[in-house]
Formats: C-alpha cells, sequence, structure tokens
C-alpha cells in the first residue's frame, strides 16, 4: 500500500470523504476557506500598506492583527491535511498540488518577513510585499485549478 492510499484510509479521510455530515467534508471546506481568509485577507492588507497604499494609516495598529493572521494560516494548514488525507492518492498524483505548495512555502516566508520588519517601509520590506501578494494569488489560482487539472476525483 502507497502512503498515499494509507493516508485515504485513515478514519478521518474516510469520514471527510464519505459521509453526507455537514461536519465532514463542507466544514473541513469551510475552515480551509476561513483559514485562507485570514491569513492571506490579512496579509493583503499588510503588503498593500508596505506598498504606499493608504499612507495615512499608521503600522502600529496593523502589528495587533499579526496572531490573527496566523492563526487563520494555522486553521488553513491543518484543514489542508485533512482535505490532502481525504483525496491524498490523486491530490500526490496531481502536478499543480506540487504548484500549489511551491507557491505556499516562499509565500509564509515572504510574509513573516515583512511582517516581522513592519515598519516605514524599506526598499527589501516592499520587495517582500510584492513577493508575498504575488505567491500568495499563486497558491490560491493553483488551489482553485487543482479541481480541474490534471489528476482528481470527480466532484471533489
Amino acid at each position: 500500500m502507497t502512503f498515499a492510499a494509507w493516508l485515504e484510509q485513515l478514519g478521518i479521510s474516510v469520514w471527510v470523504r464519505e459521509s453526507g455530515s455537514i461536519w465532514a467534508y463542507p466544514t473541513v471546506l469551510f475552515l480551509h476557506t476561513l483559514g485562507l481568509s485570514l491569513a492571506v485577507g490579512l496579509s493583503l492588507a499588510v503588503s498593500l500598506r508596505v506598498l504606499g497604499l493608504a499612507k495615512e494609516l499608521p503600522f502600529t495598529p496593523f502589528r495587533k492583527f499579526g496572531k490573527l493572521l496566523w492563526t487563520g494560516f494555522w486553521i488553513n494548514f491543518f484543514s489542508g491535511l485533512v482535505l490532502l488525507a481525504a483525496g491524498a492518492t490523486s491530490k500526490l498524483a496531481n502536478p499543480v498540488f506540487y504548484v500549489k505548495m511551491a507557491f505556499i512555502a516562499p509565500a509564509v516566508l515572504f510574509t513573516r518577513s515583512m511582517w516581522k520588519g513592519l515598519s516605514p517601509a524599506h526598499a527589501n520590506q516592499r520587495a517582500a510585499a510584492a513577493a508575498s501578494l504575488f505567491c500568495w494569488f499563486g497558491a490560491i489560482t493553483a488551489g482553485r485549478l487543482l479541481a480541474y487539472l490534471g489528476t482528481h476525483t470527480p466532484g471533489r
């Protein structure tokens, strides 16, 4: 049995994939979307501020959203693991999945870098903000295309 097949046989994977309960796939997908909204939405707001939009807004209030941004990231991370496990054989065989992961890793690093130095923007902060926006956009696009391109399970 392959690792992907083993993941799909875990109790939580079977339940999420095959249960008709609203607490299964729809809830995990909702949590994934919620986490994405928090993490990427707040990252977007800060990135745009660092890039010069709304210069009249001070950076200090943005710092208060840091914990919420990273809470959203971890919600997204763990719900993503559950979604991956539920459809591991198709997702791990799909090259688009790896494109998504290739965008997420630098997006997190650029977001962290930008967030750490949250202050009047320096050139390297602006570069991190622009790169963060690009990578999050790429990750979201690849995530949506994952359902339509490459190998996939119909309906998921």
